[in-house]
């Protein structure tokens, strides 16, 4: 596809009124959508609806608030089915971000693994993928996580992947989409090597479900995690697709509310799925509001998107190598999505950070919850721009114009 014209960029942005407000003297340039999206007027519309006129607890009211709130949070769970093609909405788990989701497969996938048993994780995974393994240790019983490196451009080493897998391989976890670098994992190999040793996979999705269409079935993905925070969607709001037979197979992961049958002093019962994994209380308002960043995303098409994000990447990368002195990259991927990592010379990644911030620049700083992936690329922490659909080439050319103004500032 063709790159968007500027009127369709521009119809775009005027869906997201934080686009349009000003950092102290200058108009918000906001390069941050790794870390969260903005979000579209209608997603805010729909949570206010909800509070407003079907504020009710779901499940089990008789009364018509009740019946219409879940009639809301159910509709959003058949569109996250079919957002990523899940098989039914038993296998579709509301949780609170794609942590909650890991942690919740890592606690109950986990909790009668033998001493000794073995996660493959890489060297890019966020903390998310890599410390609910590590909590499954305990006197008695290690958990050892092994972990397949990426080359100097950040693409993973499949070779030693396929020969990690040994009769100790408990689980593979890895990451869609590498936060920091951008690279775009092979899932599909992933998931097939580890079928291929009767190894179950988890993806973490985070970062991939804004940027590409995902199909946990052509992946073959056993379990796929992603937050709606990540796309235009609303915060608070997780979603876990699981493998039927392996969710049924899991014991809870939390008790009371909706996960329970029925209850005696002597024995519980649990519900059927998918409510066997959502104790308490749902975020039922923004996962009503969920379905409109659903229909945002499938509206806009994912064709537009990676074209206006694909151009966004090789314009501004192009244009900071030959323009910012000093500039060091991260991630240098074929087909990576459109994250931009570096350094400018030996000046620290929060004074870089601060500095744009000063212009109205909205970038993240640090170690993105990836220390182990800091610690390989021999670094404390990266700054990073990240482009979503709404962004410029005009917001880009400001970008690298400030990055110019400040690196002599810098060195």
């Amino acid at each position: 596809m063709n790159t968007p014209s500027e009127n369709i960029i521009n119809s775009i942005r005027a869906q997201f009124p934080a686009l349009g407000i000003s950092v102290g003297k200058h108009k918000l340039v906001y390069l941050d959508n790794t870390a969260t999206s903005q979000t579209p007027q209608r997603v805010v519309e729909a949570i206010d609806r909800a509070y407003y006129n079907t504020k009710a607890n779901v499940h089990r009211g008789v009364h018509t608030l009740s019946q219409q709130m879940t009639l809301l949070q159910e509709e959003a769970r058949e569109k996250a089915r079919a957002f990523i093609n899940a098989p039914s909405v038993q296998e579709i788990i509301f949780t609170r971000g794609t942590t909650e989701a890991i942690n919740l497969v890592a606690s109950c996938i986990g909790r009668d693994w033998p001493d000794g048993a073995e996660v493959i994780v890489t060297e890019m995974e966020h903390h998310s993928n890599i410390v609910p393994w590590q909590l499954l240790s305990r006197p008695g019983r290690e958990i050892k996580l092994r972990v397949v490196p990426t080359d100097e451009h950040g693409v993973l080493d499949m070779n030693t992947y396929r020969n990690l897998f040994n009769s100790n391989t408990a689980m593979v976890a890895a990451t869609h989409v590498s936060n920091v670098l951008g690279t775009v994992n092979p899932v599909k190999e992933i998931a097939a090597e580890a079928r291929a040793h009767g190894v179950p996979v988890l993806i973490d999705g985070a970062q991939a479900i804004s940027h590409r269409a995902v199909d946990v079935q052509d992946i073959g993905a056993d379990f796929y995690a992603f937050s709606a925070h990540k796309m235009y969607g609303p915060t608070g709001v997780g979603i876990l697709y699981g493998r039927r037979d392996l969710l049924e197979q899991m014991p809870p992961y939390q008790g009371g509310g909706e996960m329970v049958g029925h209850v005696t002093f002597q024995k519980t019962t649990y519900a059927e799925l998918p409510f066997k994994f959502e104790a308490g209380t749902p975020e039922f308002t923004s996962i009503a509001a969920l379905s409109q960043a659903i229909d945002f995303i499938n509206e806009t098409g994912y064709d537009l998107i990676n074209a206006q994000e694909e151009y966004l990447l090789q314009y501004t990368t192009g244009q900071m190598l030959k323009r910012v002195p000093g500039l060091r990259l991260f991630g240098t991927a074929p087909g990576k999505d459109a994250i931009i990592s570096f350094l400018i010379g030996r000046a620290h990644h929060y004074d870089t950070g601060l500095l744009l911030d000063k212009l109205g620049i909205a970038v993240r700083t640090g170690h993105h919850c990836a220390q182990p992936l800091m610690q390989a690329l021999g670094v404390e922490g990266v700054v990073r721009a990240s482009f979503a659909v709404y962004n410029t080439r005009a917001e880009a050319d400001y970008f690298v114009d400030a990055l110019c103004r400040i690196a002599p500032m810098l060195q």
